[in-house]
């Protein structure tokens, strides 16, 4: 394992030119210490949790101390904010420390989240507040844990610095990592201000990078859209899968890498409904757990409009063209692998349809039934009454395993080893908001313990374990209707 001092630090964005971005020195935030830190996420820094105990690890993380090779930045872009294009937005209180490359050859940008102001801001004042840095900390691992492309959080530093939202908070700040952080939005900002050699910087940036297979091929700007297509109907589709609602699908919050960017007011389902909303200020459900896919599809036509200067217009609707049969596929196949099913079949489509709708009208749990699901008994003569108990109308749920049982005997399935399977791909452990909110109300305490102990638990979503029962329950009454906001 590597020290601090021993991480070589770059920052190729930076050397951009400076309509990319603007160079910000941190606002440390005050008496900050370190409150939580990720052991899997050091390991990406060739750190380990002995290296975060150091006061350096803290100030350095605090911004107060710039390791050489760190030019601190804050990026510009734009973006559609619920349908609406705003046409600067920019990190208002993030700054991109610089990049890592680690011992595997992997190469880390480090962020700062809470850093102070920029010229981004917007009057506002640059930090985060404790609450939603919390939130954005546990879902990130979780998300990771879970086999979902994500942004990485490295540690959490509190601090008793007051920060005014709707009330008055107390201040922290999230160290974010990715490979890159460039967005949809980037993109469309130098599209939209007529920047056509920017657009052509960018994208040959993001290939050099992150698609070096593509350097130098013929049309690769236009193979570069239709990575990205990719990527993204294979992160929705493992949205969906898993029961994921992100919250604010806006363009800006969109990655270039098909990563799960920026954690506001996300919700995982509780019970299954298909037009969850997850952020009580989508009043029209814009972006409900079952618009996903489609508001997927309206970014990418954003950013192909942003790429109209590089590729031209045919092509990049014959990409489109590839997001809606990719993520029906991928979906089916996360799906058809949570049922146990090994096979591809014409009328598994039927039975996920079936099985989802009696699911929505009797708002079975949606991570509890898939994680006992893999318990059925496919015997004839067994009632699997304890997944009976968990439907409204039980005889919906009688008629949907009549056909799950024809089904599973068609390919030979054996119960022992379907168990298994269903055991790896239904996670037990998922981040509901009512676990999130547990652990941000004793941390406003001053006790951080519940945020360690529920991100160690989330590390392992797919194992049982023993002692950790309680936090694969469903929500009590207090915690099924929490409202999440963007405020942050």
């Amino acid at each position: 394992m590597a020290s601090l001092e021993q991480l070589t630090f770059q920052n190729p964005y930076a050397s951009l030119p400076p309509e990319f971005s603007v160079r910000v020195r941190p606002a440390p935030l005050a008496e900050a210490r370190v409150v939580s830190v990720s052991p899997e996420a050091l390991r990406l820094l060739d750190l380990d949790e002995a290296e975060a105990q150091r006061p350096e690890f803290r100030d350095v993380m605090n911004g107060a101390r710039l390791l050489p090779g760190m030019e601190p930045v804050a990026t510009v872009y734009a973006g559609h904010q619920f349908g609406v294009y705003v046409p600067r937005l920019g990190d208002g209180r993030a700054l991109l420390l610089g990049e890592v490359r680690n011992a595997a050859g992997e190469r880390w940008e480090v962020q700062l989240k809470g850093s102070g102001p920029t010229p981004f801001s917007r009057m506002g004042d640059g930090r985060a507040v404790l609450r939603s840095t919390i939130r954005e900390y546990l879902c990130s691992e979780a998300m990771h844990a879970l086999g979902i492309p994500t942004t990485r959080a490295l540690c959490i530093l509190g601090s008793p610095e007051a920060v005014y939202r709707e009330e008055v908070e107390t201040g922290a700040l999230l160290v974010r990592m990715a490979p890159s952080h460039v967005r949809f939005g980037t993109f469309e900002y130098f599209a939209h201000t007529e920047q056509t050699g920017h657009v052509a910087l960018l994208a040959d940036h993001v290939i050099a990078r992150h698609f070096p297979h593509l350097e130098g091929a013929p049309e690769r700007h236009t193979r570069l859209f239709s990575e990205v297509v990719d990527r993204t109907a294979r992160l929705i589709a493992q949205w969906q899968a898993v029961g994921f609602a992100h919250g604010v699908m806006n363009t800006d919050n969109m990655s270039i890498l098909g990563l799960t960017l920026d954690y506001g007011p996300y919700g995982f389902l509780d019970d299954f409904e298909p037009g969850f909303i997850c952020n009580h200020s989508d009043h029209t459900g814009r972006y409900a757990f079952d618009q996903q896919p489609r508001i997927a599809l309206w970014n990418l036509a954003c950013l192909a409009q942003a790429l109209l200067s590089l590729v031209p217009e045919a092509a990049l609707r014959a990409a489109l063209e590839t997001f809606a049969p990719t993520y029906s596929a991928q979906w089916q196949a996360r799906m058809r692998q949570k049922l146990g099913l090994r096979e591809t079949r014409e009328e598994d489509r039927g039975l996920l349809e079936t099985l989802l709708a009696r699911m929505a009208e009797s708002r079975t749990d949606y991570t509890r039934f898939f994680r006992a699901l893999g318990h059925f008994d496919a015997s004839p003569q067994a009632d699997n009454a304890s997944l009976r108990a968990m439907f409204a109308a039980p005889e919906g749920f009688d008629a949907w395993a009549a056909l799950y049982r024809t089904r599973l005997a068609a390919e030979g399935s054996v119960d022992a080893e379907r168990r298994e399977r269903m055991a790896r791909v239904n996670p037990k452990y998922v981040l509901r908001n009512y676990l999130a909110q547990t652990a941000i109300a004793r941390a406003q305490q001053g006790d951080f313990s519940e945020v360690d102990r529920l991100r160690a638990v989330l590390s392992r979503p797919y194992e049982d374990q023993p002692g950790a029962e309680a936090y694969a329950e469903p929500p009590p009454h207090w915690g099924r209707c929490l409202e999440v906001s963007c405020s942050s």
